[in-house]
């Protein structure tokens, strides 16, 4: 039987609002992969927080095998679906372009060079047996009609492609055939992986975006593929705002947000933060750190400038203290500073597993662009304190100053 798919992939925001290979494929599709093995992280230090159950859990004292971990070079395969209902308007390769090299070069500035992720699209439409309209695609998708697609699609491609070459498995639908929703692209997990080609399927991501996509929709459901949770706040009646927890900072909270860097609590998590780019505080106290803003490159052949500040609140709980800029992956963002934010380990993706705090909270910025501007001027500046309540209560955190070379200088006091 199929389990309900969690609400994982991407959401339209604001600004998108103006727009017999797998027959036992059925019994497995499921909203978690089943309990592995996880492998330690290498020197997490003490203010990591453990791994939980919950859904890709912000705990990284451990690495989830099922899961591909992002470092050095990846494969993935790009297949392109037709349908019988619906004759292509735009080919294999025009699509492909939407997405790559512009999905790439995101890791390529966010992981500061550590990990490549290369494409290999198949030129060439693949046929589906059923109308589009017969799958009744759509964000929340029955089970039912979603286990048939998949089952159809691998089905398709299998003849085309070998999927033993490959880390990441991108589903690419003709984007004008009419039942197509843009809304369903996600990623689909399978409780139990497939053996395909002689690889372990254990997921895949659904492409339904239109042509041309949303900005950075690829890079968000990727993510998941690399354990990362959503971000964004799902109103359970559907009616409210998407961005409450984390604004436009990182795009598994938003993919349209102003400022779509990864927070560095997710670029230590992926491992392209390590302990020579992390200060952890502990006991009670008050220290001084200088912070390089997270989007810099990092310098060969050793940088260990500072970049995350961590601040363990509890056993399921810290505080994170990093600097932005506008640079980068954050080349949008309408305020830069010191950025402060909780991280749960124990929360679900879509739960809240990250709350952005405002430093600035009677003012916003960037209204008509941002996707919450309450909390795009979130970041401290120069003279700036904030302190933490909840958890978090007696932590402060006040920026003294900024470095000729662009780096803040943070006052961290713990009681």
């Amino acid at each position: 039987m199929v389990r309900p798919q969690p609400p994982e992939g991407v959401h339209r925001s604001r600004l998108r609002r103006a727009a017999a290979l797998l027959s036992s494929l059925c019994a497995v599709i499921a909203s978690n992969i089943v309990a592995a093995p996880v492998q330690a992280a290498g020197s997490a230090g003490p203010c990591a927080l453990p791994r939980s159950e919950a859904h890709h859990s912000e705990g990284l004292d451990s690495w989830d095998p099922a899961y591909p971990r992002p470092r050095g070079r990846l494969h993935a395969v790009m297949i392109f679906l037709s349908f019988p209902d619906a004759a292509p308007a735009t080919g294999p390769g025009e699509l492909a372009a939407d997405h790559f090299p512009g999905t790439s070069r995101f890791f390529e500035r966010a992981s500061y060079g550590k990990f490549a992720l290369d494409v290999h699209p198949v030129k060439r439409w693949l046929r589906m047996p059923r109308k589009s309209t017969a799958y009744r695609i759509q964000r929340d998708w029955d089970a039912e009609h979603r286990t048939a697609y998949l089952r159809d699609a691998i089905a398709a491609a299998d003849p085309a492609v070998d999927f033993s070459r490959y880390d990441v498995v991108y589903l690419v639908a003709d984007p004008d055939a009419p039942g197509v929703d843009s809304d369903a692209t996600k990623v689909i997990n399978l409780d139990e992986p497939l053996s395909v080609d002689g690889a372990r399927l254990s997921r895949v991501v659904t492409v339904f975006e239109h042509h041309p996509p949303d900005r950075n929709v690829l890079a968000h459901e990727t993510l998941h593929v690399f354990d990362l949770p959503d971000l964004y706040h799902r109103p359970t009646d559907g009616k409210g705002d998407w961005d409450t927890h984390v604004g436009d900072w990182d795009l598994m909270g938003s993919q349209f947000g102003l400022a779509s860097e990864p927070f560095g609590w997710h670029k230590w998590k992926l491992g392209w933060l390590g302990a020579r780019q992390i200060d952890c505080v502990r006991g009670p106290g008050t220290g001084l750190h200088v912070l390089e803003p997270l989007e810099t490159p990092m310098q060969p052949p050793g940088d260990d400038r500072t970049r995350l500040v961590v601040i363990r609140t509890s056993p399921t709980e810290a505080v994170a203290v990093e600097a932005r800029g506008v640079g980068g992956n954050d080349s949008g963002s309408c305020a830069e500073g010191v950025l402060v934010y909780r991280v749960r380990s124990d929360t679900a993706s879509g739960d809240g597993p990250v709350q952005v705090q405002d430093g600035h909270p009677r003012t916003a910025a960037c209204v008509g662009a941002s996707v919450y501007p309450p909390l795009a001027d979130a970041p401290l500046d120069i003279g700036d304190s904030f302190g933490m309540g909840g958890t978090g209560n007696g932590v402060r955190v006040t920026v003294e100053g900024r470095t000729t070379a662009g780096a803040w200088t943070v006052k961290v006091t713990t009681r």
